[in-house]
């Protein structure tokens, strides 16, 4: 799977990368925010790793863009912070990333949300086959329907 990392310390972007590319992740790594905005127009990466701030776009800002593009093919954001209040990491979360990882990360916890993003994303892939079964399908007289339902789920 590609994975897109964002983090404008470079000791934890190279400590990030090799523990990614150690678990058999194909990484690119880039120095800011707008450096991984990007390399992510170009890409086709499923998972995205950023730091919350970083200079020219932080992870927020990273964040909300790969949203508002509405790829069919779903990418999982982990969002790095050093805020550890609710209400920072609730932002975090409402900005539309899907997790966060507090920094100074454990290399347990990474593995933890690692896991969590890979059934997600398969569920996802899941769905979207089953969208494609669906909408080939000539005797689905209420395919409009069940697509947009089932596209909402994958959301």
């Amino acid at each position: 799977m590609k994975v897109l990392i964002a983090d404008d310390d470079a000791v934890s972007r190279y400590i990030l990368q090799e523990i990614l590319q150690t678990s058999g992740y194909e990484v690119t790594a880039c120095e800011d925010g707008g450096q991984a905005w990007g390399k992510y127009l170009e890409g086709d990466f499923r998972l995205v790793i950023s730091d919350w701030m970083m200079p020219k776009v932080d992870g927020l800002e990273l964040c909300r863009r790969i949203r508002e593009l509405n790829r069919t093919d779903y990418s999982y954001f982990i969002l790095q912070t050093t805020h550890h209040e609710k209400e920072d990491l609730l932002e975090v979360l409402e900005f539309g990333a899907d997790n966060y990882l507090l920094k100074p990360f454990d290399s347990n916890d990474l593995k933890i949300r690692l896991k969590i993003a890979n059934r997600v994303l398969a569920l996802q892939g899941n769905v979207q086959a089953l969208l494609q079964t669906v909408s080939n399908c000539p005797a689905c007289t209420e395919e409009q329907e069940i697509t947009s339902t089932l596209y909402q789920l994958s959301l």
